[in-house]
Order: C-alpha cells, then structure tokens, then sequence
C-alpha cells in the first residue's frame, strides 16, 4: 500500500524553526543527487490536523518526520530540497510561517523580519511512498540494533555491479540478531544474541546506505526500540517517529557460514590497542594499493610497508608465535577496519596460509571478519 499526496490547495503552517530545522536535517539526507529528475531533488510538505509531516525519497530510499504545528487548511508541496534546508537551519530561533497558496507555484517563508519565495512543484508528480502498517514491524532494542549494524557495515560493496553485496544481510531469528556484508574480499559477521525473541523471524537484504542512515537517527532518537518490517519489496524502520524505508534488494546473499574455514594452522592473540596502532602507522607508507606485509616468527611480528616512489616502514611487536616462519599480505584499509571491529582488549587471529584467508575476532565467536590475503611479491 503506499501514500499519496493530498490535492494542492492553500495551507499556512507556523512551526519551531529548531523543530522543523531537525526534521529537515533528517529527511534531507534522502534527497537525490540526480539533477535530472527535478522532483527528487524536492522535499514534499503535507499538512493536516495540527500536524506538519516532511519527506523525501532518492527511490531507492526515503525518510519521513513530522512535527506538531498550527495548520490552516490542508494540502501538500513540494519544495527545492536543499535550498530549504539550508533556510530553515539558518533562520533566527522562535516560529517560521510557512504560507502557500493553491494557485501559486510558490512557498513562502518568513521568520523574523526575512522572507523567502522558493519555487515549487506539484506533489502529484512526488513518488508514492510506502504506508505504514504498525501491526506489521516488530520492536527490536535500538543499542542492539546499531551495534550490530555498526559491526559489518564496512564490509559491504560499493560496486554497483554487483547489488546484492552492496546491501548487507539482515536476519531476526529466534531471540538474535545475525547481519553479514561482504564486498567478495573481506566479510564481516555479527550474531546478536536478544533477551527475548522479537516474535517474527524474517530476513532481507538492505542497501547499507539505508542502514547507515539508520545508525545515525537512531544515535540521536530518546527511543529504547526501532519498529523493523518488510511490506512487499520495502524494509521499514521506524525510529522513534522517523520512518526509513529502503527498497529490499533482490538476489541471493553468499553463504556467509560455507565461507568460514573450518580449521586453522596458527592461532595468536594479541593486544589490540597496540597491533592496531602499528598497523595505522605503518598504513600511511602503504600507498597505490601497497600491501601491508605480516611476518610472524617465533616470538615477534614484524609488520612492513613499502611504496616505490615513497619510501618504506618497519614495526616489531613481539607476540606469543612459535609456530614457523608465515609471511602474508593483507590490504591496509581492510586490516584496519577488521582491527577496529573488535571492541575486547585482546584481538585473536587465525591464520593458514599465504593465499587462504585470515579471520579476525575477539575471544567469543559471535563476532568474526575474514579477510582474503594479497599475494606478495618476492
């Protein structure tokens, strides 16, 4: 089922500015970038019993907020979306008027002693957004929720080529939380246990844009639950009276638990704070797609760096190794980002050899990341 918007006709709406300036901040954020189709580029204001409602929608996904507001007549517009979120967040504090008239093609906009005319355009043309069915999501623990997404989002794909990696994996299951992403050279996984089941299992694959967003409302919401759904080809969020949907990706997600080797020939636990800032010093040498280089030998690490037009760096760590001699490269970034998903103090890797992938984890097995190696030279 989805929403229209209500036919034009003349409206005053008189609203906070630091109100209607944080509800614009939220929805702006799902404004398109494609100039070519205007009325994406639009924020759609709807109007009606005491209640200002704002929206926006890249097709792929929107967000809605709403805010209480004294409201003559009822009616909807859309309105040049940026332009009226920089206004609005640099008017004066107290209430902003805003007046459109049925047979005006205009918003204006007055606080204060300033006064703005923005163009408009029809909210017949602004796309059909997704209704909300409350009976149909389910309450999960907000911290849980981020967490989790927080855990794995890096790893997602942001090659278009191939959708479905660019979306990262959502299951609720049972009383947990499971999410996987993975961009075919690294995968990050997070199972989540809950106190109590969410009292409907289902499962989908989200943009992680969507969800990325989702983290930042939810950072800030005063809500201890996010309402989490799936209508048709739409996975919805409702956090704390911001809606987020976001198109459900089709397509088959790799299987994540086949990926994991079984065993392991080294298995070494080190202190996280201090291989990760090695690994963050010696990044910065690591330039045109250098690897970072891995030397484990009884007793030490040695952790290398070099660029030809550059230069080089070298660090020593020593660690609890006696197996032999193993040296494996590993892309910087990825390495890093693998060392900051572990929170614990102790970061354990589990290595086999040069050429098969490396996990990353703590001491449980809740939270894992598998990073395929490089190929060193030499």
């Amino acid at each position: 089922m989805t929403v229209e918007a209500p036919p034009a006709s003349s409206m005053k709406i008189v609203a906070s500015r630091d109100e209607l300036a944080r509800a614009l901040g939220v929805v702006g954020r799902a404004v398109s970038a494609r100039i070519s189709v205007q009325i994406l580029a639009g924020i759609l204001l709807r109007a009606g019993e005491g209640r200002l409602t704002v929206a926006a929608t890249d097709m792929e996904m929107s967000l809605r907020a709403g805010l209480d507001a004294d409201v003559e007549g009822e009616g909807s517009v859309v309105v040049p979306g940026r332009l009226l979120v920089d206004i609005v967040r640099l008017l004066p504090p107290g209430e902003v008027v805003l007046n459109h008239e049925a047979d005006a093609a205009t918003l204006e906009v007055t606080a204060g002693t300033g006064s703005y005319r923005l163009n408009t355009y029809r909210a017949d043309d602004f796309p059909r957004l997704p209704e909300l069915d409350a009976s149909g999501l389910v309450e999960v623990p907000r911290e849980a929720l981020l967490d989790t997404i927080a855990k794995v989002a890096r790893a997602a794909s942001r090659d278009e080529s191939r959708p479905v990696l660019t979306g990262i994996l959502v299951r609720l299951e049972g009383a947990g939380i499971v999410m996987a992403a993975t961009d075919s050279y690294r995968l990050a996984v997070k199972e989540t246990p809950l106190e109590q089941a969410v009292g409907r299992d289902f499962e989908a694959i989200v943009p992680a844009r969507a969800l990325g967003e989702l983290v930042r409302i939810g950072q800030g919401a005063n809500t201890a639950e996010i309402g989490v759904g799936v209508q048709e080809n739409q996975v919805l969020f409702d956090v704390d009276g911001v809606l987020l949907t976001a198109r459900r990706i089709d397509g088959q997600f790799p299987n994540f638990r086949q990926l994991r080797p079984e065993s392991f020939e080294a298995e070494i636990n080190v202190p996280r704070e201090e291989l990760l800032d090695a690994v963050r010093r010696v990044s910065v040498m690591a330039q045109r797609n250098a690897p970072l280089r891995l030397r484990f030998e009884e007793g030490g690490l040695t952790i290398q760096a070099q660029s030809q037009d550059v230069g080089e760096a070298t660090e020593s760590l020593p660690i609890p190794y006696n197996g032999d001699l193993l040296e494996i490269g590993f892309n910087p970034d990825f390495l890093r980002e693998g060392l900051e998903s572990v929170e614990e103090e102790q970061v354990r890797l589990r290595l086999i050899t040069p050429l098969r992938p490396g996990l990353i984890s703590g001491a449980g097995e809740d939270s894992w990341y598998l990073i395929m190696p490089i190929r060193l030279a030499g």
